[in-house]
């Protein structure tokens, strides 16, 4: 009898092997094609384990796709048989490119917890993308630099600190005397390298343009929203285009690198140089933060990263404050499996609103989330996101609102971005960058239609 009882308990100890094993691989999966390559490895060594172990029933797998390439990776994932359950859009017109496959989400508990609902975005009335973080960008500068130029005894001009710099002509003339000065503060130029490297290019073809299209569309229609304007323009006259001119120039002419050597600069490698001093200022966003302070060899601390918007010249900027905004916003596949949807809302759902979730948004993904399980003590503690915080709320400052997002395709950005790096390497005309950006509106936003 003992014999048998021991065979019984050892087929029962493999029985329950084999079950815990085909448990594990029945649990549903949720593919979630990440945006963010900066925070890639987060949602690799923290979200995932974190997700999977408060919920043992599902699978999280994230993988994200390669800077500049997110659309056109999310067209080939789809269409294979098992395909991304979550995925991002930029904003409406890349939801409308993704119409075929966004779901329904008003049902969802992800949209019940956002606080604005008007934020959402809609296909036909129906709820089909969620926004997860608004964020800000404009140029990052080094604070301890900065100051180190303010007191320097021959310095040229009579600026004496951040506050007194709100317009274009003032920051070209600092700028102009820091690139002088450079040895003296130990920089090697005041701007981090323009990136134009292939999928790097889109700080200055989407985010540096937003300020002058904002411009437009606002003169265009002053009492309307700037981006529902822009939605429906089927042309631009690209009027500031010369104060695009303005900025573009600044960064490139007081950089540490050479326009001839900007077209094999990445974003990785701009924000190693402002991580490591050699540099004084680089345009970037809140989500920066993590990229510079986890440099390997950083030398700035994180109470000397600050923000200043972007002045290029346009009258009345002074009241200009960050751009901010979204382009950030979440969708659920449809065509995926209901299980994986129902996965989908309730990975969505526990990121956003449980403990485990708000903490790793808070500390370690940075987001500055629309969602009322988040209270003050939620804010991320990055200096980035603070600073951005305090821009929104300075008083006389109007935020440039993102209006990129009415952007009609990303050939219209990749275009613009290829006759940036020409123009800098002494290829093209000032006139032809703006000729592309108009004609190439005309011609994408009538592809769209």
């Amino acid at each position: 009898m003992k014999k048998a009882l021991s065979v019984v308990l050892v087929l029962l100890m493999v029985m329950g092997t084999v079950f815990a094993a085909g448990s594990k691989d029945k649990a549903t999966e949720i593919y979630f094609l990440n945006f963010k390559p900066e925070v890639a490895e987060i949602y690799e060594n923290e979200v995932i384990p974190a997700f999977e172990a408060e919920n043992p029933g599902y699978k999280l797998k994230v993988v994200t796709a390669a800077s500049g390439t997110y659309e056109q990776t999310f067209n080939s994932e789809v269409a294979k048989s098992n395909p991304p359950v979550i995925f991002q859009v930029n904003g409406p017109v890349g939801l409308n490119n993704q119409k075929a496959v966004a779901a329904d989400l008003s049902s969802t508990n992800f949209y019940k917890i956002l606080a604005d609902k008007s934020m959402a975005l809609k296909l036909d009335g129906k709820v089909s993308a969620i926004p997860y973080a608004v964020e800000g960008y404009g140029i990052i500068y080094n604070a301890s630099i900065m100051a180190k130029y303010f007191a320097l005894p021959n310095k040229n001009t009579k600026v004496n600190s951040m506050d007194e710099i709100n317009n274009f002509a003032t920051l070209k003339a600092v700028v102009e005397d820091m690139q002088a000065n450079k040895d003296a503060l130990g920089i090697k130029g005041v701007f981090a390298s323009t990136s134009m490297a292939a999928g790097n290019q889109w700080r200055w073809q989407t985010h540096t343009v937003n300020v002058p299209l904002y411009k437009e569309f606002l003169d265009d229609a002053p009492n309307a929203n700037p981006l529902a304007t822009g939605l429906a323009q089927d042309t631009i006259t690209f009027k500031y285009s010369d104060n695009y001119k303005n900025i573009m120039d600044l960064y490139t002419n007081n950089s540490l690198t050479a326009k001839t050597l900007l077209g094999a600069k990445t974003v990785d490698e701009s924000m190693a140089e402002f991580a490591l001093g050699q540099c004084a200022m680089v345009q970037n966003g809140n989500w920066a933060a993590g990229q510079i302070l986890g440099v390997a060899g950083n030398k700035v601390a994180a109470d000397d990263i600050k923000f200043l918007p972007i002045y290029t010249g346009i009258a009345g900027e002074e009241n200009f404050g960050l751009c901010i905004g979204t382009e950030n916003y979440l969708c659920i596949n449809k065509n995926a499996s209901p299980e994986a949807q129902k996965g989908a809302d309730v990975f969505l759902s526990w990121l956003f609103s449980s403990a485990t979730g708000k903490n790793l948004v808070s500390t370690k993904l940075n987001f500055i989330t629309p969602f009322n399980t988040f209270s003050d003590n939620d804010l991320p503690s990055d200096p980035l996101s603070k600073e951005v915080s305090k821009w929104m709320n300075k008083p006389g400052v109007t935020s440039v609102m993102w209006v990129f997002n009415a952007i009609p395709s990303e050939v219209w950005k990749d275009n613009l971005g290829d006759a940036l790096l020409q123009y800098f390497e002494g290829k093209l005309d000032w006139a032809t960058v703006k000729a592309t950006a108009v004609d190439g509106w005309k011609v994408e936003r009538s592809l769209a239609k």
